[in-house]
């Protein structure tokens, strides 16, 4: 039987899952994955960790010490969180030694409602690389504009970092730019290039889902006939200016230097559209030196029925700027696109957050009030996130 998913891997596409929870650890669920369906990586972010303490009774004890504790509300997320990250870092550890330090990563996002407060996020960074005290962790910075510096200046400090919620080109060349440079200040401030890594977190199907909303919503035939393309040549487009960045003299100079390069990372792959292939985005986005993070949903099917083409980006360029310019003809403004997509992405992880924050306080009040003791600092949580109106 063909094993799909290590043909993929040979095609130069690393495998990393789009989940984490605490009950796939002590279940070995994703050591599992890792040995046998070639999964090198885990992404995590707001969404997914609000949905694993929302379901699970395995975060009782450490709830429970917390509460007796009285701690934050937020200090317990982040010693919640960076537990499993903790934990997923050492299932993982195989991946990244047996890879030279390229694979294995496991991310752990900063606070989103610091996306646009670069001092916040490089400060929350550089904690949370400190707290997980693993090699092969990754820490998630938002795309935004605020957040292209304190990029630069978290990797200065020898921190590995994964930049997410990247939708367009143009901000995809400027992390690339965030990338070089903060390289370039680790070189001068004496780390070890060879230790540091990067992905670049392009997202793919929220795309579609906008653009293809806007083409409905046009309602011609040449707007119909758009449908479910424009993902897929943004994506091949971003991979263009990768190759482009990743052989100037600036990079080879870095190389030599020991640095590795920063990878192309396809994010939200999972497809929203039923009427489209479920394995869509992990076809048409195969080419060498690119991470393809995925739902187990996702991973299964494509070891049940994906298709490895060889390379399906390289020299696909100019029928991807053709869609460009044939959405631009329909009447779609794709730089409105982008924008309305980086706006909701921060927004949705915001939200993610708070309920996260709300779900941990009522834990803690609960455990708290098991002896007795409400805890009072996550009362005054509670009370501030209703007051603002929650999640």
């Amino acid at each position: 039987m063909t094993d799909k998913l290590n043909e993929l891997t040979a095609a130069g596409v690393a495998v990393w899952l789009d989940d984490l929870s605490r009950v796939r650890l002590s279940s070995g669920g994703l050591d599992q994955l890792r040995r046998e369906k070639h999964v090198a990586g885990v992404t995590t972010n707001p969404t997914i960790f609000a949905k694993a303490l929302s379901d699970a009774d395995e975060y009782n004890w450490q709830l429970r010490d917390l509460a007796i504790r009285g701690v934050d509300v937020e200090e317990a997320v982040r010693m919640l969180t960076t537990y499993d990250v903790r934990w997923a870092c050492d299932v993982m550890r195989p991946s990244y030694d047996g890879s030279a330090g390229v694979d294995g990563r496991v991310s752990i996002e900063v606070d989103p409602r610091s996306a646009h407060d670069a001092d916040k996020t490089v400060a929350e960074a550089k904690a949370l690389w400190w707290l997980v005290d693993r090699p092969n962790l990754f820490i998630k910075i938002p795309a935004t504009q605020e957040g292209l510096s304190a990029i630069t200046d978290t990797l200065a400090e020898g921190i590995s970092v994964n930049v997410t919620l990247i939708f367009g080109l143009d901000r995809y060349s400027a992390v690339m730019e965030a990338f070089l440079t903060g390289l370039e200040q680790a070189k001068a401030n004496g780390h070890d290039l060879s230790k540091i890594g990067s992905v670049a977190s392009f997202f793919v199907s929220r795309v579609d889902s906008e653009v293809d909303k806007r083409l409905e919503k046009l309602g011609s035939d040449q707007a119909k006939a758009l449908r479910g393309k424009a993902a897929v040549a943004n994506a091949q487009l971003a991979y263009e200016r990768y190759t482009e960045v990743f052989s100037s003299d600036r990079w080879k100079a870095l190389e030599a230097a020991g640095a590795h390069p920063q990878r192309p990372l396809w994010a939200s792959t999972s497809t929203k559209n039923p009427d489209y292939r479920d394995v869509i985005y992990v076809e048409e986005l195969i080419a060498a030196g690119t991470v393809n993070t995925m739902p187990e949903s996702v991973i299964h099917a494509y070891a049940d029925h994906g298709e490895t083409r060889g390379d399906t980006v390289t020299g696909s360029y100019d029928a991807a700027r053709k869609v460009f310019t044939d959405l631009e003809s329909a009447g779609v403004d794709m730089s409105d696109v982008i924008a309305t997509l980086e706006r909701e992405g921060v927004e949705k992880f915001e939200a993610s957050w708070q309920e996260l924050l709300d779900g941990v306080s009522k834990s803690l009040e609960a455990a708290g009030a098991g002896k007795g003791a409400p805890n009072k600092a996550a009362k005054g949580n509670a009370k501030a996130a209703e007051k603002a109106g929650g999640a």
